[in-house]
């Protein structure tokens, strides 16, 4: 385990705090995962990348980890303060397919996602309607003292809880925001956590409880499985700062009320140790919302010549806690960044790891680590990266242990991936890669025989199909689509 403490910022507190496992040499992390509704966009994405990277961390650190990420099939629905319709039902009546079918193939594109962002799997993917007779018996258990029946559902009564609100400051600080209204609730901020199909009305997916047919509500569902795969209190809950307001104080009252814990003063009542958000996305032209038609989802980089690690790349050059605008110049700029520690790898590579504890390498390592225990400052962790593979006149196995040692936390997969990887080939193309190298190879010919007439006129050929020649670029790509 590294010598340098891991400190995190904790959403409920709003401060810093060393990680001390809740139970010794162990990590459990829950990560609220996407509803399956439709294609993640790349905002979504940011909040895996981050979880991701907290993951790498805590096992760099020497943690056993044990790693959530729930599937929403369910229960959550178009407006995340309790109102509308259930996402997955209105799309399944949309597309006109079984919700089951909806559910399956979006859950795969998610997944490929993952894959090509070099997302670690999670110790468990649990779905949400896997657990359904526990979330059942989970409500029983607090109806009794923290609940009312209306015509509409089971509803939470939040003022039966201590300190409801305080992760998100939202109820005492700024009003109490997107919040359903209901006839007959006691607070405006109660929510249901059953929901009864309507009289007259059908579901594709229901079953019968307590309270009648129906469906339960989306921040159950993360209550009961973090409880029942982790336990409570677990170390870390982690989620997109937009749960941070209504979703995540929701799950909080109902870990209180099952654990018949008090305030949150003590933060391991509201069911976990810390609480971390990464922050927003942002994009100016609106195209990251999924209403948007083309919206930015990974797989709209690739086709437009992006390899999706570029994004990463993108992620990790902001602190998760800052937002993070998106341009396509900003894209490339972090895919030419990640071509050059590419290159540089790839003179290692055939080098046998060595000792990574060189005296070369110490004040880079000391940096990395500082960097990564202080939050998760992964911008700072990337120049000590790039500054361990500037360092001249060393063995290259032992440079290649310490590029290893850092890339198990950020996750760029370098000793895997390769330059003719990084060079995707735009949708948009005309023009195959191997004609593109041909007439690479016939320019060269032609500068070596000093018929420029003909160089020239190669180079104009290919720049009106798109392909940009980059005489003297010190990467050395010498094109790019």
């Amino acid at each position: 385990m590294t010598e340098t403490p891991l400190k995190l910022f904790n959403s409920l507190t709003r401060q810093i705090e060393t990680f001390t496992p809740v139970h010794l040499g162990e990590a459990r992390v829950y990560t609220c995962g996407p509803t399956v509704y439709n294609y993640p966009h790349i905002g979504n994405m940011r909040a895996y990348v981050f979880a991701d990277i907290l993951g790498r961390t805590l096992s760099w650190k020497g943690y056993d980890l044990t790693h959530i990420i729930n599937i929403t099939d369910v229960g959550h629905l178009t407006d995340d303060g309790d109102a509308g319709e259930d996402k997955m039902e209105k799309m399944a009546a949309e597309k006109a397919q079984s919700i089951w079918d909806i559910a399956k193939h979006y859950t795969e594109a998610y997944w490929a996602d993952v894959k090509a962002l070099n997302i670690r799997q999670p110790a468990k993917w649990s779905v949400a309607t896997d657990y359904i007779d526990e979330m059942i018996d989970f409500a029983k258990g607090i109806a009794d003292k923290h609940c009312y029946e209306l015509e509409s559902g089971l509803y939470f009564d939040v003022s039966t809880i201590e300190d409801y609100g305080k992760l998100a400051r939202a109820v005492t600080e700024e009003g109490e925001g997107r919040i359903e209204t209901v006839e007959g609730k006691r607070n405006a901020a109660d929510f249901a956590i059953w929901r009864k199909t309507p009289v007259g009305g059908t579901r594709q997916m229901e079953w019968d409880s307590p309270w009648g047919k129906g469906a339960p509500g989306w921040h159950l569902e993360c209550s009961v499985m973090g409880g029942k795969l982790l336990g409570f209190p677990f170390d870390i809950h982690t989620g997109g700062i937009d749960h941070r307001e209504i979703h995540h104080p929701n799950e909080i009252a109902q870990n209180q009320a099952h654990c018949c814990t008090g305030g949150l003063g003590e933060a391991e009542n509201s069911g976990a140790r810390i609480w971390m958000h990464n922050n927003f996305l942002v994009e100016r032209s609106g195209k990251m919302s999924k209403s948007a038609g083309e919206f930015l989802r990974l797989q709209l980089l690739i086709d437009k010549g992006y390899h999706p690690l570029a994004y990463r790349m993108m992620c990790l050059q902001a602190h998760y806690r800052s937002e993070l605008e998106f341009s396509w110049e900003g894209l490339g700029a972090a895919l030419t960044r990640l071509k050059r520690i590419v290159m540089q790898v790839d003179r290692l590579k055939e080098d046998l790891a060595g000792d990574p504890s060189h005296q070369k390498f110490v004040p880079m390592r000391e940096k990395f680590a500082a960097a990564i225990s202080d939050d998760l400052n992964t911008s700072v962790a990337l120049v000590a990266l790039e500054e361990a593979l500037a360092v001249k006149k060393v063995d290259g196995g032992v440079k290649r242990a310490v590029v290893e040692e850092m890339d198990r936390v950020l996750g760029l997969d370098l000793f895997g991936l390769t330059r003719e990887a990084l060079r995707i080939r735009p949708k948009t193309a005309e023009i195959t890669e191997a004609e593109i190298e041909a007439e690479i190879l016939r320019r060269k010919d032609a500068k070596v025989e000093k018929d420029y007439a003909t160089s020239d006129a190669i180079r104009a050929s290919l720049a009106a199909k798109g392909v940009e020649v980059m005489d003297g670029d010190p990467l050395g790509w010498e094109w790019k689509l």
